[in-house]
């Protein structure tokens, strides 16, 4: 044992893995429904191997920090602009009104209380599941006139307040939200799914390499026997009134395999290579004529392309616009990613810049939909490095500005400026996207483990005073925790539903993404059966992201005065 810790206490590195190790094993861990969570898991464990009094530079959490943050900014970059445009303004007024309302009550109850500057932070941190103010706080303190073992202390009561509220916090909010917001609201989550879910559609998560066998759409082959088709071109047999759009992918005369032209001439005995929807296949693919297997016929190459929308002609469209298009012939959309999230599909849903189409169809009309919509996507695993880099090193120099309020220095920090800095790059990567590129797999490790790393060092760092802390104003802190949580949120609730007027179910959307809470999120969608409250969720989460982030220096400014 005591090789063991020589080896942690002499090597920082093997503690901060083991940590993360051990903090991912925590917070994977389920008890019923709840979970801890990976960054509250690393917390813990890292609070847990910091008893051991190991030293760790500082820097290592820096680093990581601006890691995650750039990626953060990244990732919301299209959505946050996007929130600038006229019909996402009752999703910002809401975030604003909620990020604010947290601000406050974490003021509010500090100063009644008499928590110190560390805490307070902890406490916005941790009942607002944002872990960035952490680090944005914790760099505030240090640039403070104070004693140096006054700012460690200060620094050190931040994830003590952080661990504690967050438990109560989340889990609180996780439950409260479908719960208590649709009883605020006097509405029944499942009867406004049901409501909308003719006009906004529905989408569905499968994991990684699992896929539905009930396929959305399918190409089969028929044989024209009903003399209505006969000596028809290509384009008016697709131009009859359907239930779903309709492709010939191809024709078959004789031993002939002719390929798809909109001047093409159908006769009685052709065999048709239909495209459409699994749905019209069953119920009028009679109406051609018998079905026939013709594997040649059939043999056409398809693909599944991912293509990130860029063009302004496209942006704003809906789908139902959209796929009236020459463009969008022989081509069906399967998916769309806004910000990690998927959105449901439907006629009337809106494409935004940044959001991630993914097509399926003939390789031709794939590829040709593609160059109409944006830049295709195409799955690789390397990361533009020099965007990542030098978006981090311009961030840090702009956060660094400082600007005096009543005396005390206000700044974004480095930290601030890379998160900054990754909403802009994010958006550029969104209107020209030949550069930038950062695969999902390279997201999640700047993301999920510059977070976790981040926190493992604070919590290494914090372990020796942490269950001094925890002893001294713990059982307030459960209390004040679950206050603070809950109060902005029904206030948000309130403010959206009968003074914005906003649906119910794109409210409380809103306030899982304006909260940052995904957990929330899909709570609201399991209680609803429904994706739509998704709709809600990125643009609030985009801006909700910044604010809570920034609210770090503002709280430990407003505490110093």
């Amino acid at each position: 044992m005591d090789y063991v810790v020589t080896a942690l206490r002499n090597n920082p590195e093997l503690a901060i893995f083991l940590t993360l190790a051990i903090g991912f094993l925590v917070g994977k861990l389920r008890f019923g429904s709840f979970s801890l969570g990976i960054v509250v898991g690393c917390l813990l464990a890292g609070v847990l191997i910091g008893q051991l009094d190991i030293k760790v530079s500082p820097l290592v959490k820096t680093i990581f920090f601006d890691l995650f943050l750039f990626t953060t900014g990244y990732k919301v970059g299209p959505q946050f602009f996007r929130a600038l445009k006229a019909d996402a303004l009752p999703q910002v007024a809401l975030t604003v009104v909620l990020c604010v309302s947290c601000l406050l009550t974490a003021f509010l109850f500090s100063k009644l209380l008499g928590y110190d500057i560390g805490t307070a932070a902890g406490l916005l941190a941790g009942a607002f599941s944002e872990s960035t103010v952490i680090g944005t706080a914790g760099e505030a303190i240090q640039r403070l006139s104070l004693p140096e073992a006054e700012k460690a202390m200060l620094v050190n009561n931040i994830p003590v307040a952080y661990a504690v509220t967050y438990l109560v916090g989340t889990a609180a909010l996780v439950w409260y939200i479908p719960t208590i917001g649709p009883k605020l609201m006097g509405v029944s989550l499942r009867d406004e799914a049901e409501r909308m879910r003719g006009e906004v559609g529905s989408a569905r998560d499968a994991p990684e390499g699992v896929m539905s066998a009930a396929r959305s759409f399918d190409a089969r082959a028929y044989r024209v026997e009903n003399p209505a088709l006969f000596d028809k071109t290509v384009a008016q047999l697709e131009a009859m009134p359907t239930d779903a759009r309709v492709f010939i992918a191809r024709v078959r005369r004789g031993n002939d395999i002719l390929e798809s032209a909109p001047d093409l001439v159908v006769r009685g005995g052709d065999v048709v290579a239909v495209l459409t929807r699994m749905e019209l296949h069953a119920a009028k693919g009679e109406l051609v004529g018998q079905e026939v297997a013709d594997k040649a016929l059939l043999d056409i190459p398809v693909e599944s392309l991912d293509v990130v929308v860029t063009h302004r002609s496209v942006a704003g469209k809906t789908l139902a616009d959209l796929a009236g298009r020459d463009f969008a012939r022989g081509v069906f959309l399967s998916r769309i990613m806004r910000s990690g999230v998927e959105m449901p599909i439907a006629p009337g849903a809106v494409v935004d810049r940044g959001d991630v189409l993914r097509l399926i169809g003939a390789l031709p009309d794939v590829e040709r939909a593609a160059k109409a919509l944006g830049y295709p996507d195409r799955r690789t695993a390397e990361t533009d490095m020099v965007f990542v880099g030098l978006g981090i090193f311009l961030g840090g120099l702009a956060g660094l500005l400082s600007l005096v309020v009543w005396g005390v220095p206000l700044t974004l920090t480095a930290s601030g400026g890379a998160l900054v800095m990754g909403l802009a790059f994010g958006w550029l990567r969104s209107v020209f996207p030949a550069f930038g590129r950062i695969p999902e797999p390279a997201i999640w490790i700047f993301d999920t483990m510059g977070l976790c790393m981040f926190i493992s060092v604070v919590g290494l760092s914090a372990g020796p005073s942490f269950v001094a802390g925890l002893k001294s104003s713990g059982l307030s802190l459960v209390l004040v925790g679950l206050v603070s949580a809950l109060l902005p949120h029904t206030i948000a609730i309130l403010f959206g539903r009968f003074v914005l007027r906003m649906n119910p179910l794109i409210v409380l959307g809103a306030c899982a993404g304006a909260g940052t809470i995904t957990a929330a999120l899909r709570a609201v969608q399991d209680e609803a059966k429904s994706s739509i409250p998704a709709l809600g969720y990125t643009v609030p989460y985009a801006i909700g992201n910044i604010l809570l982030t920034a609210w770090g220096p503002v709280l430990v400014a407003l505490m110093s005065i």
